[in-house]
């Protein structure tokens, strides 16, 4: 990551709760360069601004959360969506991963631990309330698993070491967990991640977590 602050943008639809989660950020570092209270509005400001980290709620006027992840993805695969729901319900939880999220707290989570998962969230780790990591791994091994899945073609061109660390990102380990089993710097993990996040055209590690699966990746080791 460079020294410039992470962009980042709030969208939640209750003022006091949405300036609140921004005064936290900007005082953490980060640069909030918006902030939106619905859905039509975020998906325009979005555009418009650019960030890096969108967290949002997923109960929003004008356009479901769910569905303005969807399409502020589609925009930018670039941009990470964190989202910050009072909702914990297991079926909220997949469906804002399937539309793009690649993290997803609940409300009740402190500020420190809110301004942690951001940062993470900048960097490519899938954060996840306690509890919540395991629900979405098992179900992108029932899709891996379903009848009528299209078969996957064999990774292209990745070298041993770049399939070592698909193998543990398939397992749901952080980079940091990665780094220390593997002996190799965070930086290091995260190169590999990124060089085969190329190679397999994905944008995203819940994409690459779900690719790995469904190549089987994930039982290949203990």
């Amino acid at each position: 990551m460079t020294d410039q602050p992470v962009r980042v943008m709030v969208v939640d639809d209750h003022p006091m709760w949405r300036e609140g989660v921004a005064r936290d950020l900007a005082e953490a570092g980060f640069a909030v360069v918006a902030t939106a209270g619905d859905g039509e509005e975020a998906v325009r400001r979005a555009r418009a601004s650019t960030p890096q980290v969108v967290v949002l709620d997923l109960n929003l006027p004008a356009l479901p959360g769910v569905e303005v992840c969807r399409q502020v993805v589609a925009a930018d695969p670039a941009v990470r969506v964190l989202v910050l729901s009072a909702s914990g319900e297991h079926a909220d939880v997949l469906e804002a991963v399937k539309s793009g999220a690649t993290g997803y707290l609940v409300k009740s989570a402190g500020r420190e631990e809110l301004i942690d998962a951001v940062r993470r969230t900048a960097v490519g780790d899938p954060v996840f309330t306690p509890g919540l990591a395991g629900l979405v791994l098992g179900e992108f091994r029932r899709l891996a698993t379903e009848p009528g899945t299209p078969a996957q073609p064999a990774a292209p061109q990745l070298t041993p070491r770049e399939t070592e660390v698909l193998r543990l990102v398939a397992k749901g380990l952080s980079y940091r967990q990665i780094a220390d089993r593997l002996v190799l710097s965070h930086r290091t993990v995260q190169n590999h991640v990124q060089n085969t996040l190329g190679k397999l055209q994905l944008h995203n590690r819940v994409e690459l977590v779900r690719y790995a699966i469904e190549q089987g990746l994930d039982e290949e080791l203990s």
